[in-house]
């Protein structure tokens, strides 16, 4: 082509970075594209767009010394108020389009680039930085740190690097999209919610509320999602909790499907719980006129009860810790320790080990080793002058005694923490053990240790009374068990009252049952008109409902009279399901649904209560949970949107 009257032709239209490489050539009413390095020629139309220019570049033999890292950079001076240098970065203002976690945009030309065989996505792969930086708590200015650019640039030299901002930005559009997700979810489940509440705190003391719904799905799963992450003023009065739990459910639009909530076993809390209540109960809204609502965390109690323990052991604690660290101050006094142990015979495999104060459990298995070389300990006491600290054997016998309530309670937590996701039916024989334990240990001739157990047994009996009926009512639904561990329990603890509180149980079972049967039938009516394409005002089936009330009752009450019997008298006449290990509750009501589908249905709402709200990682931990400090130095909007998401994305990676 002659090109001897071509121009070449400057203009503030052409944005993309690949005119960094090519110059563009207007001949008559042709536009050229000459690249600068081999000076080939190709169409440089603005209908042609530039895919075929970027792949000319990545394939220029000549312009291979200077490499894709070149392009790169010239593409980041391209673009004003986007060039990244290593020392200094100016921050990026133009509108963005924003993708969500399933890659469901529009892609445009200039975000899929072509890069050899294949197409490289700018926003995909920005999209799953940010979902990268949500799953694993990663700090969101990771994204500036050197290493990180440099790395990202090697990797891929098209990726557009971002600023900290950007990456907020991405993250608060993934929490929105998630948040419809799980909030049109929780809209159609078959049963009902409960909730937890816990308190978390950052480095600097700002504290926040976390509200957690638990439920049973479709396929009888157990499954957990976190709703909310609230920072909250520590001035703020129970009132003023009562109405952020309150906004919050209505928020997600799930007041009039809560079944219970879990708070800890404080009474601090009692005023919350009662405001809650009160709102719900006053729209008909709660199972049972609320007497399920309530429930508290039994790892709570069971940690309080061991910080009592620890406290008695205190002074013994402290003398056992300094004796450890006396034997472990060097390698004599570590040898002649061991010869005293091979004298005394009491060679123990387990060495002495060191607690860490803020584990609790900790403590226990290093006292609970020390106990193995008491006798070396006195005996060391009495060959070295040095060494004073021993514990005496009154001491030593009450740490003994201690030491065992420690073991129970361990056990029992270990218990809770033994599922991913345990089921309401679990802890009533745990913690019937425990009351059963209590009872005795009051019993003991020690003040000092009978006081200690008075003192447990006054909050696990607070804890008990809020609580029992839920238990028993969990533990009932259990093919295992049914009614009997209440039977057998109930007479240990109650003596002649025991046949009223188990009929108390058996009363909140049927109400519990009439009014899930009930739920059932206006199902089924719906069901009904919708097939039969009946139309009705908003709010009538409410109104039907209300009006029937009566009728129901009546119904029930005649069909007993008639000698049908109903799901709950087929299913306490039955024998009890052998026990064994395999024994997955949640599957046996999946399998048995048709057979009792009122009782299953009920089953469903109360094997979904969180009786123990505590994390496995946070099990033995003396103190509250704790914000990672990156993450709570950000504002509370996005605080929130990382925390919720972080969850849903978990959740839907172990699915």
């Amino acid at each position: 082509m002659d090109m001897s009257d071509a121009v070449i032709v400057k203009s503030t239209r052409l944005k993309s970075v690949v005119w960094n490489d090519f110059d563009r050539i207007k001949k008559g009413d042709k536009c050229i594209a000459v690249c600068r390095h081999c000076k080939k020629k190709l169409s440089g139309s603005s209908t042609s767009g530039t895919s075929h220019l970027r792949n000319h570049l990545i394939r220029c033999q000549r312009r291979s010394n200077l490499g894709i890292p070149q392009l790169f950079a010239a593409r980041e001076k391209k673009k004003e108020g986007t060039y990244l240098n290593l020392d200094q970065e100016q921050k990026k203002d133009e509108a963005f389009n924003l993708v969500n976690i399933r890659f469901e945009q529009e892609q445009t030309k200039d975000d899929i680039i072509n890069y050899g065989s294949g197409n490289f996505d700018q926003r995909r792969s920005r999209f799953d930085l940010a979902r990268m930086i949500i799953l694993h708590g990663y700090p969101l200015d990771m994204v500036e740190h050197v290493g990180f650019r440099v790395f990202v640039k090697n990797l891929q030299p098209l990726f557009e690097l971002v600023t900290s901002e950007r990456v907020e930005a991405d993250c608060m559009e993934i929490y929105g999209k998630e948040k419809q997700k799980v909030k049109d979810m929780l809209g159609k489940l078959p049963g009902k919610i409960s909730l937890t509440v816990d308190m978390w705190a950052s480095l600097d003391g700002t504290e926040y509320l976390c509200l957690t719904a638990h439920y049973i799905d479709e396929s009888w799963q157990l499954n957990k999602k976190i709703l909310n992450f609230i920072v909250v003023d520590s001035s703020h009065t129970e009132d003023k909790h009562s109405e952020i739990i309150m906004e919050s459910l209505m928020d997600w639009d799930i007041d009039r499907n809560l079944f219970s909530m879990t708070f800890d076993s404080y009474s601090t809390n009692d005023n919350v719980v009662f405001r809650i209540r009160d709102r719900l109960s006053q729209n008909k809204l709660l199972s049972c006129d609320g007497q399920l609502f309530d429930v508290r965390c039994a790892a709570n109690v069971i940690n309080m009860m061991s910080q009592d323990a620890l406290e008695a052991l205190c002074g013994m604690t402290d003398k056992i810790r300094g004796s450890i660290r006396y034997v472990k101050s060097s390698e004599i006094i570590q040898e002649k320790f061991n010869s005293i142990v091979h004298q005394v015979g009491g060679e123990s495999r387990r060495c002495l080990c060191l607690d860490n104060p803020l584990q609790w459990n900790s403590t226990y298995v290093m006292v609970e080793i020390a106990l193995e070389y008491r006798d070396a300990f006195a005996l060391l006491q009495e060959n070295d002058p040095v060494y004073a600290m021993c514990p005496s054997d009154v001491e030593w016998d009450r740490v003994n005694i201690i030491t065992s309530y420690l073991k129970l309670f361990v056990g029992v937590t270990n218990v809770f923490t033994r599922f991913k996701s345990p089921t309401a039916n679990l802890y009533f024989p745990e913690l019937c053990e425990v009351y059963s334990q209590l009872n005795e240990w009051c019993k003991n001739a020690d003040d000092y240790i009978s006081s200690l157990a008075l003192k447990m047994r006054s909050k696990f009996e607070e804890y008990w009374m809020r609580c029992s009926l839920s238990l028993a009512v969990a533990v009932m639904l259990d093919p295992r068990f049914k009614m009997k561990p209440v039977d057998y329990y109930y007479a240990q603890f109650f003596g002649s009252g025991a046949p009223d509180r188990i009929s108390d149980v058996f009363e909140c079972v049927k109400t519990l049952y009439n009014e899930h049967s009930t739920c059932l039938a206006y199902v089924d009516q719906g069901l009904a008109w919708q097939v039969g394409g009946s139309s009705r005002l908003p709010g009538s089936g409410r109104d039907l409902r209300d009006r029937l009330t009566g009728f129901d009752k009546f119904l029930h009450e005649t069909t007993e009279i008639d000698g049908t019997k109903s799901d709950l008298d087929k299913y306490l006449e039955e024998p009890l399901f052998p026990r064994n290990a395999e024994f997955d509750i949640l599957n046996w009501w999946k399998v048995h649904a048709p057979r009792y589908p009122i009782l299953s249905m009920m089953a469903r709402n109360v094997l979904g209560i969180p009786v123990s709200k505590v994390s496995i990682d946070s099990t033995f931990n003396t103190g509250g949970r704790v914000l990672d400090r990156d993450w709570s130095s950000m504002n509370p909007a996005t605080i929130q949107a990382l925390m919720c998401a972080q969850d849903w994305i978990r959740s839907e990676l172990e699915s």
